[in-house]
């Protein structure tokens, strides 16, 4: 039996990896937290991968606090480049996949186009650039690494943007959203699928690949269509960017050309409309 490793197990991507874990009996999953696997401890990474031996490590662990990560960049470089480096130097020694997690934050948004795997990384900000960094180490430590880069996650798991208006509708009578930055919100759990998806492939191809949702919005319109499916009566209203500062500066238009992983993986892609749908009746039902 093919053995699958899940850091960040109990993160909000790796939540969603147990929760599909029953559909593939085919494989025995282990699902790391940072108290039962540090990966920014080399040696620990080591002798973990030594024993466990998994076929395929997916790294769901990351620092995704983008603010923060401007007064934490040495946190932010040592979980998102250094630890990355640990895990992809491990996979090499038994041969093992590294599936890599990263993140539209890399491009610096100032394009009217949508960006594909090989265009120029420019991150704006320290969480992008340590998102970078371990993009680049992954591949040169390990040249079966399949890089995944995805954006604005969400899901019923932890803490995200779709949780967040949800619990907030309730407390206020209007919101200020922001209404000039574009990309694709992705719902976590069809990044999993996808995932399950390369790894269930009869050929593995590396690289870098870009996996979200559907057609790209604003964080205002995404905050608009939540309101609607969870019949809230809240007034939200359109602002810039500069009316709403903060201490990272995020792209304007993160937009990510999809249709590499379509054609090599025949992923099948949602509207973001449509999985934050199911996304909200399935949380809102429990």
């Amino acid at each position: 039996m093919k053995k699958i490793l899940v850091t960040g197990g109990n993160g909000q991507l790796g939540q969603c990896f147990q929760k599909l874990a029953s559909d593939f009996p085919q494989f025995e999953f282990v699902f790391a937290d940072s108290e039962t696997l540090d990966i920014t401890d080399e040696v620990q990474v080591q002798d973990f991968l030594q024993d466990f031996k998994p076929n395929f490590c997916i790294n769901a662990a990351a620092y995704t606090a983008v603010d923060l990560a401007e007064n934490e960049k040495e946190k932010a470089f040592e979980i998102n480049a250094v630890a990355v480096s640990h895990l992809a130097k491990a996979c090499a020694e038994i041969n093992s996949i590294l599936i890599q997690i990263s993140t539209d934050y890399v491009f610096d948004g100032e394009t009217n186009l949508c960006y594909d795997e090989e265009d120029f990384t420019n991150p704006q900000g320290i969480y992008g650039l340590s998102k970078r960094d371990g993009e680049i180490l992954a591949l040169e430590e390990n040249p079966k690494t399949v890089v995944i880069r995805t954006s604005w996650l969400y899901s019923e798991f932890n803490k995200n943007f779709m949780k967040t208006m949800l619990n907030l509708f309730p407390q206020k009578e209007e919101m200020n959203i922001v209404n000039d930055q574009f990309g694709q919100p992705t719902n976590a759990n069809d990044l999993a699928e996808a995932v399950m998806k390369i790894i269930t492939s009869e050929k593995l191809i590396p690289g870098i690949f870009h996996f979200s949702n559907y057609p790209e919005t604003t964080w205002f319109h995404f905050a608009q269509k939540i309101a609607d499916l969870s019949k809230s009566n809240i007034k939200l209203n359109p602002i810039t960017t500069a009316e709403f500062p903060t201490s990272a500066k995020r792209p304007v238009r993160s937009t990510m050309c999809l249709d590499k992983i379509e054609k090599t993986y025949n992923v099948e892609l949602q509207n973001w409309e449509n999985s934050l749908e199911n996304c909200i009746d399935n949380y809102l039902a429990k």
